[in-house]
Protein backbone atom coordinates (compact mmCIF):
# COMPACT_ATOMS: atom_id res chain seq x y z
CA UNK A 1 0.00 0.00 0.00
CA UNK A 2 2.26 2.20 0.91
CA UNK A 3 4.41 1.67 -2.28
CA UNK A 4 0.97 3.10 -4.30
CA UNK A 5 0.78 5.62 -2.35
CA UNK A 6 4.32 6.86 -2.63
CA UNK A 7 4.08 6.63 -6.56
CA UNK A 8 0.39 8.23 -6.30
CA UNK A 9 2.46 11.25 -4.57
CA UNK A 10 4.83 11.38 -7.33
CA UNK A 11 2.24 11.75 -9.57
CA UNK A 12 0.67 14.70 -8.02
CA UNK A 13 3.95 16.45 -7.47
CA UNK A 14 5.06 16.14 -11.36
CA UNK A 15 1.70 17.79 -11.93
CA UNK A 16 1.74 20.42 -9.53
CA UNK A 17 5.39 21.27 -10.61
CA UNK A 18 4.40 20.50 -14.32
CA UNK A 19 7.72 18.41 -15.29
CA UNK A 20 7.88 18.94 -19.16
CA UNK A 21 7.35 15.62 -21.25
CA UNK A 22 10.43 15.66 -22.59
CA UNK A 23 11.87 14.70 -19.07
CA UNK A 24 10.58 11.44 -19.03
CA UNK A 25 12.94 9.06 -19.77
CA UNK A 26 11.91 5.52 -21.82
CA UNK A 27 10.23 2.89 -20.27
CA UNK A 28 12.30 1.00 -17.86
CA UNK A 29 11.87 -2.55 -16.23
CA UNK A 30 12.92 -1.62 -12.73
CA UNK A 31 10.34 -1.30 -9.74
CA UNK A 32 13.61 0.94 -7.68
CA UNK A 33 12.30 4.52 -9.98
CA UNK A 34 8.93 6.19 -9.45
CA UNK A 35 6.90 5.54 -13.02
CA UNK A 36 4.15 7.63 -14.50
CA UNK A 37 0.92 6.34 -16.04
CA UNK A 38 2.51 5.46 -18.93
CA UNK A 39 5.27 3.29 -17.21
CA UNK A 40 8.14 5.55 -17.81
CA UNK A 41 10.55 6.95 -14.60
CA UNK A 42 9.63 10.41 -13.55
CA UNK A 43 12.51 13.05 -13.30
CA UNK A 44 12.29 16.12 -11.33
CA UNK A 45 13.29 19.38 -12.86
CA UNK A 46 17.14 19.00 -12.52
CA UNK A 47 16.85 15.33 -14.51
CA UNK A 48 16.91 13.55 -11.25
CA UNK A 49 14.99 10.42 -11.17
CA UNK A 50 12.14 9.94 -8.61
CA UNK A 51 13.30 6.89 -6.09
CA UNK A 52 10.61 4.50 -4.96
CA UNK A 53 10.99 2.65 -1.32
CA UNK A 54 12.08 -0.68 -3.16
CA UNK A 55 15.56 1.11 -4.09
CA UNK A 56 18.75 -0.14 -3.63
CA UNK A 57 22.08 0.31 -4.94
CA UNK A 58 21.50 -3.08 -6.56
CA UNK A 59 19.11 -1.76 -8.42
CA UNK A 60 20.78 1.24 -9.52
CA UNK A 61 20.34 1.73 -13.44
CA UNK A 62 22.51 3.60 -15.34
CA UNK A 63 20.31 6.28 -16.46
CA UNK A 64 19.38 7.47 -13.28
CA UNK A 65 22.57 6.19 -10.92
CA UNK A 66 25.09 5.99 -13.68
CA UNK A 67 27.24 6.34 -10.86
CA UNK A 68 26.14 3.24 -8.89
CA UNK A 69 25.90 0.92 -11.77
CA UNK A 70 29.50 -0.85 -13.35
CA UNK A 71 30.35 0.07 -15.99
CA UNK A 72 30.86 -2.76 -18.21
CA UNK A 73 34.63 -3.41 -18.78
CA UNK A 74 35.49 -3.50 -22.93
CA UNK A 75 36.20 -6.60 -23.81
CA UNK A 76 39.95 -7.86 -23.74
CA UNK A 77 41.36 -8.76 -27.06
CA UNK A 78 41.52 -11.85 -27.43
CA UNK A 79 44.71 -13.44 -27.39
CA UNK A 80 45.73 -15.04 -30.56
CA UNK A 81 46.82 -18.16 -30.79
CA UNK A 82 50.35 -19.30 -31.04
CA UNK A 83 51.85 -19.09 -34.55
CA UNK A 84 52.66 -22.47 -35.38
CA UNK A 85 56.09 -23.61 -35.72
CA UNK A 86 57.59 -23.64 -38.90
CA UNK A 87 57.98 -27.40 -40.13
CA UNK A 88 61.75 -27.74 -39.74
CA UNK A 89 63.27 -28.72 -43.25
CA UNK A 90 66.10 -31.37 -42.81
CA UNK A 91 69.11 -29.98 -44.14
CA UNK A 92 70.24 -31.59 -46.98
CA UNK A 93 73.06 -33.59 -47.21
CA UNK A 94 76.68 -32.33 -47.87
CA UNK A 95 77.46 -33.31 -51.31
CA UNK A 96 80.88 -35.47 -51.31
CA UNK A 97 83.39 -34.74 -53.63
CA UNK A 98 86.13 -36.72 -52.97
CA UNK A 99 88.48 -35.96 -55.33
CA UNK A 100 87.28 -32.07 -56.03
CA UNK A 101 86.82 -32.09 -59.13
CA UNK A 102 83.31 -30.88 -59.24
CA UNK A 103 81.55 -33.86 -59.95
CA UNK A 104 79.91 -35.56 -57.12
CA UNK A 105 80.70 -39.10 -55.58
CA UNK A 106 77.35 -40.44 -56.97
CA UNK A 107 77.71 -39.13 -60.66
CA UNK A 108 81.64 -39.59 -60.87
CA UNK A 109 83.01 -42.41 -62.87
CA UNK A 110 86.21 -41.63 -62.37
CA UNK A 111 87.10 -41.43 -59.22
CA UNK A 112 90.42 -40.06 -57.85
CA UNK A 113 91.07 -37.91 -60.73
CA UNK A 114 94.43 -35.97 -60.65
CA UNK A 115 93.95 -32.75 -59.15
CA UNK A 116 93.15 -29.68 -61.32
CA UNK A 117 92.77 -32.19 -64.53
CA UNK A 118 89.58 -31.11 -66.81
CA UNK A 119 87.41 -33.23 -66.64
CA UNK A 120 84.00 -34.38 -68.58
CA UNK A 121 80.02 -34.46 -66.98
CA UNK A 122 80.98 -38.02 -65.48
CA UNK A 123 84.21 -36.65 -63.97
CA UNK A 124 86.71 -38.23 -66.26
CA UNK A 125 89.58 -36.49 -68.20
CA UNK A 126 89.46 -35.35 -71.29
CA UNK A 127 90.72 -36.66 -74.77
CA UNK A 128 89.64 -33.91 -76.80
CA UNK A 129 91.19 -35.22 -80.32
CA UNK A 130 90.17 -38.97 -79.32
CA UNK A 131 93.76 -39.89 -79.79
CA UNK A 132 94.04 -42.49 -76.23
CA UNK A 133 96.22 -39.69 -75.13
CA UNK A 134 94.68 -37.58 -71.93
CA UNK A 135 95.08 -33.55 -72.71
CA UNK A 136 96.96 -33.80 -69.34
CA UNK A 137 99.37 -35.75 -71.25
CA UNK A 138 99.09 -34.69 -74.98
CA UNK A 139 102.15 -32.50 -76.12
CA UNK A 140 100.32 -32.46 -79.35
CA UNK A 141 96.33 -31.73 -79.14
CA UNK A 142 94.14 -31.85 -82.35
CA UNK A 143 95.46 -35.13 -84.17
CA UNK A 144 93.72 -35.96 -86.91
CA UNK A 145 91.67 -38.47 -86.41
CA UNK A 146 92.41 -42.36 -86.59
CA UNK A 147 96.38 -41.27 -86.55
CA UNK A 148 98.86 -44.13 -84.44
CA UNK A 149 99.98 -41.55 -81.72
CA UNK A 150 103.08 -42.53 -79.30
CA UNK A 151 102.58 -41.90 -75.40
CA UNK A 152 102.64 -38.01 -75.73
CA UNK A 153 100.01 -38.20 -78.31
CA UNK A 154 102.19 -37.03 -81.04
CA UNK A 155 101.48 -38.85 -84.33
CA UNK A 156 103.74 -41.98 -85.58
CA UNK A 157 105.65 -41.79 -88.56
CA UNK A 158 104.06 -44.49 -90.93
CA UNK A 159 106.14 -47.23 -91.57
CA UNK A 160 107.43 -47.34 -95.32
CA UNK A 161 105.59 -49.21 -97.55
CA UNK A 162 107.36 -52.56 -98.60
CA UNK A 163 108.23 -51.55 -102.38
CA UNK A 164 107.38 -54.71 -104.71
CA UNK A 165 110.01 -57.06 -105.29
CA UNK A 166 112.07 -55.88 -108.66
CA UNK A 167 111.65 -59.30 -110.72
CA UNK A 168 115.18 -60.93 -111.47
CA UNK A 169 115.57 -60.92 -115.16
CA UNK A 170 117.63 -63.50 -116.91
CA UNK A 171 119.02 -63.59 -120.60
CA UNK A 172 119.00 -66.94 -121.65
CA UNK A 173 122.10 -66.60 -124.22
CA UNK A 174 122.51 -69.40 -126.21
CA UNK A 175 119.07 -70.19 -126.97
CA UNK A 176 118.42 -69.96 -130.34
CA UNK A 177 115.87 -71.27 -133.17
CA UNK A 178 115.37 -72.11 -136.81
CA UNK A 179 114.59 -69.58 -139.15
CA UNK A 180 111.27 -68.46 -138.77
CA UNK A 181 110.09 -71.25 -136.92
CA UNK A 182 109.93 -72.34 -132.56
CA UNK A 183 111.98 -75.27 -133.05
CA UNK A 184 115.26 -75.25 -130.43
CA UNK A 185 118.56 -75.69 -132.15
CA UNK A 186 120.80 -78.42 -130.68
CA UNK A 187 122.86 -76.17 -129.08
CA UNK A 188 120.26 -74.46 -127.04
CA UNK A 189 119.92 -77.58 -124.86
CA UNK A 190 123.05 -77.06 -123.05
CA UNK A 191 122.03 -73.35 -121.46
CA UNK A 192 118.30 -74.75 -121.03
CA UNK A 193 118.90 -77.87 -119.34
CA UNK A 194 121.39 -75.50 -116.67
CA UNK A 195 118.65 -72.83 -116.45
CA UNK A 196 116.28 -75.89 -115.49
CA UNK A 197 118.98 -77.13 -112.69
CA UNK A 198 119.04 -73.37 -111.20
CA UNK A 199 115.38 -73.48 -111.22
CA UNK A 200 114.65 -76.23 -109.29
CA UNK A 201 117.15 -75.07 -106.53
CA UNK A 202 115.42 -72.40 -105.94
CA UNK A 203 112.08 -74.03 -105.23
CA UNK A 204 108.81 -72.71 -105.69
CA UNK A 205 109.79 -69.61 -107.20
CA UNK A 206 107.62 -68.30 -110.08
CA UNK A 207 108.95 -68.01 -113.47
CA UNK A 208 107.47 -66.29 -117.22
CA UNK A 209 109.69 -67.27 -119.88
CA UNK A 210 109.15 -64.33 -122.22
CA UNK A 211 110.06 -64.33 -126.04
CA UNK A 212 110.82 -61.32 -127.77
CA UNK A 213 111.94 -60.59 -131.46
CA UNK A 214 113.11 -57.81 -133.74
CA UNK A 215 110.93 -55.54 -135.92
CA UNK A 216 111.39 -57.07 -139.34
CA UNK A 217 107.80 -58.81 -140.79
CA UNK A 218 104.31 -57.97 -139.12
CA UNK A 219 103.76 -57.00 -135.58
CA UNK A 220 101.26 -59.78 -135.09
CA UNK A 221 103.16 -62.19 -137.16
CA UNK A 222 106.56 -61.74 -134.43
CA UNK A 223 103.61 -62.23 -131.52
CA UNK A 224 102.19 -65.32 -132.52
CA UNK A 225 106.59 -66.82 -133.06
CA UNK A 226 107.51 -65.01 -129.92
CA UNK A 227 104.59 -67.08 -128.13
CA UNK A 228 105.19 -70.11 -129.70
CA UNK A 229 109.46 -70.13 -129.13
CA UNK A 230 108.41 -68.86 -125.40
CA UNK A 231 106.02 -72.25 -125.06
CA UNK A 232 108.41 -74.09 -126.68
CA UNK A 233 111.29 -73.17 -123.88
CA UNK A 234 108.80 -73.31 -121.32
CA UNK A 235 108.71 -77.32 -122.22
CA UNK A 236 112.01 -77.86 -122.09
CA UNK A 237 112.82 -76.49 -118.67
CA UNK A 238 109.67 -78.67 -117.70
CA UNK A 239 110.74 -81.33 -118.81
CA UNK A 240 113.48 -81.52 -117.26
CA UNK A 241 112.36 -80.86 -113.69
CA UNK A 242 111.01 -77.62 -113.20
CA UNK A 243 107.49 -77.37 -111.69
CA UNK A 244 105.19 -76.91 -114.16
CA UNK A 245 102.64 -75.12 -112.17
CA UNK A 246 104.99 -72.15 -111.46
CA UNK A 247 106.47 -71.71 -115.00
CA UNK A 248 104.48 -69.42 -117.72
CA UNK A 249 104.95 -68.65 -121.03
CA UNK A 250 104.43 -65.25 -122.77
CA UNK A 251 105.41 -63.75 -126.61
CA UNK A 252 105.88 -59.73 -126.29
CA UNK A 253 106.78 -59.86 -129.89
CA UNK A 254 108.87 -55.90 -131.13
CA UNK A 255 107.09 -54.16 -128.31
CA UNK A 256 109.94 -54.61 -125.60
CA UNK A 257 113.03 -54.02 -127.87
CA UNK A 258 116.60 -53.48 -125.70
CA UNK A 259 118.37 -52.18 -128.75
CA UNK A 260 118.40 -50.42 -131.98
CA UNK A 261 116.53 -52.27 -134.78
CA UNK A 262 117.86 -50.70 -137.54
CA UNK A 263 121.21 -52.48 -136.99
CA UNK A 264 121.85 -55.93 -137.17
CA UNK A 265 123.46 -56.14 -134.32
CA UNK A 266 120.35 -54.41 -132.53
CA UNK A 267 117.87 -56.90 -133.77
CA UNK A 268 120.07 -59.66 -132.67
CA UNK A 269 119.75 -58.43 -129.48
CA UNK A 270 116.03 -58.16 -129.70
CA UNK A 271 115.36 -61.68 -131.14
CA UNK A 272 115.87 -62.88 -127.02
CA UNK A 273 114.48 -65.71 -124.87
CA UNK A 274 114.13 -63.95 -120.84
CA UNK A 275 113.42 -65.72 -117.87
CA UNK A 276 111.17 -63.73 -115.26
CA UNK A 277 112.08 -64.87 -112.03
CA UNK A 278 109.50 -63.61 -109.36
Amino acid sequence: MKSKEASLLALVVVASIGIPAGALAQRPVTDAYVLDASGMIVKNPFGLCWRTTSWTPAKAIAECDPDLVAKPQPKAAPIPAPAAAPAVVPAPAPVRDSDGDGVPDDRDACANTVAGAKVDARGCELDSDGDGVLDRLDRCPGTRAGAKVDASGCELAEPAKPQPKKPEVLVLKGVTFATNSASLTAASAATLDEAADALAKRGDVQVEVAGHTDNRGSAQRNRTLSQQRAESVMRHLVSRGVNAANVTARGYGPDRPVADNRTERGRAANRRVELVIR
